[in-house]
């Protein structure tokens, strides 16, 4: 049952000392401003509004935790695979930060169990805990700090709850994902092609743009044709799987 129960004037009362036993148990640590930790499991469809008509809801905070996660994933990416090239790990970031991974992530932790929304059962929550779980990595950082943010990124979910290795093995085919939405929908599908070589590196670099019904839904690059075009297929499909989700 949810800690949260709505007042008449709109307001959410929560028993605070579960709550912060959750968070606790959750981060690793003892959260210093639980005011914080409560904004960021309020759900846009629960807003609470002050007096003043401004909105209380975890967009802020996801938006800022989606950023810090990156960094964070981008260091250890580096320090994990030394001699990886670019492409290879913008390719494992992408699959860890896939929103079927983050949701199934916010599961795990018991997101679920405190997030406050006003979606019922009969609509799709796919990627609701996973935002939700960015709102919490952008609570930790302010409450936190950088340091102690990539701790609990790094110990409490990283080597938690993802298999790297299993990861870097699973190769999606985005591709045919999106062939099978297209026909489904009786839409069409094109692919721009491009070729560039990189001075720098010495080796021609690939982009693809997939655009459906002359709209683009996606645009990868990498070190071959196929990669980019990947890539693109995966940025779509991530679209495409939230306009199904509406």
């Amino acid at each position: 049952m949810s800690l949260f129960a709505r007042r008449k004037n709109g307001i959410y009362k929560l028993n605070s000392r579960e709550f912060r036993s959750r968070i606790k148990r959750i981060i690793g640590s003892r959260p210093s401003d639980l005011r914080l930790y409560e904004i960021a499991f309020i759900h846009r469809s629960a807003s609470l509004t002050l007096p003043d008509g401004k909105k209380i809801n975890n967009e802020r905070l996801e938006f800022l935790g989606d950023s810090v996660l990156d960094v964070v994933l981008s260091e250890f990416l580096f320090k994990r695979f030394p001699v990886a090239n670019e492409g290879f790990m913008t390719k494992i970031r992408s699959r860890i930060v896939n929103r079927d991974i983050l949701n199934q992530i916010a599961l795990s932790m018991g997101i679920d169990k405190i997030l406050v929304s006003n979606i019922s059962s009969g609509h799709s929550t796919k990627h609701l805990y996973g935002d939700a779980f960015e709102a919490l990595v952008g609570a930790v950082f302010i409450d936190k700090g950088f340091r102690k943010t990539r701790k609990f990124i790094i110990r409490n979910v990283i080597h938690k709850y993802l298999d790297i290795e299993k990861i870097i093995n699973t190769d999606s085919d985005y591709k045919s994902l999106v062939f099978e939405w297209v026909q489904k929908n009786k839409a069409s599908l094109s692919f721009i092609f491009n070729e560039d070589y990189d001075f720098d590196k010495k080796k021609s670099v690939f982009t693809t743009t997939l655009n459906i019904d002359h709209t683009e839904f996606g645009k990868g690059q990498g070190e071959s044709k196929k990669e980019a075009e990947q890539e693109a297929s995966r940025q779509a499909w991530e679209r495409l799987k939230d306009i199904s989700a509406q």
